[in-house]
């Protein structure tokens, strides 16, 4: 009988939850562009795109992440995206000459804040508006 019970609430739990997901290929919104332009000023390796991925669940946005033509550049690897709400952008790119760094930027209190971990240097560094604020080298 438990495991009835439990079969049961998993089934009906599982149900409720179910969500459909949905891609589409974009131009970037006013908002998300805004955030972009005002990252980029301040770290211009975090590059400016105009077409975005956006995924969506219920009609709501839940996920950007933008595409990059990869080709003639020095990256192997680079990803950007942005969160919900478009104060707080993810980054990640590979390249020869920095190893793979990675991290975000967020909008708080009109100052822009940025986290990276460089895997090459093995540094933690923390930006506020593009000066750095602290730098730790982790060996």
């Amino acid at each position: 009988m438990k495991n009835c019970i439990l079969l049961l609430a998993f089934i009906f739990t599982s149900v409720s939850f179910a969500q459909t997901i949905t891609s589409k290929k974009e131009d970037v919104s006013v908002e998300q562009y805004q955030l972009l332009e005002k990252v980029n000023k301040l770290y211009p390796d975090i590059t400016l795109n105009k077409t975005i991925t956006n995924f969506y669940a219920d009609g709501n946005i839940i996920d950007s992440q933008q595409e990059f033509d990869l080709s003639g550049s020095k990256f192997s690897s680079y990803k950007l995206g942005i969160e919900p709400g478009n104060k707080k952008l993810l980054f990640e790119y590979i390249s020869p000459e920095t190893g793979k760094v990675y991290g975000d930027v967020s909008i708080f209190k009109g100052n822009v804040v940025r986290t990276t971990f460089s895997e090459k240097t093995d540094q933690i560094e923390v930006s506020l508006n593009g000066k750095s604020v602290y730098l730790k080298k982790l060996k």
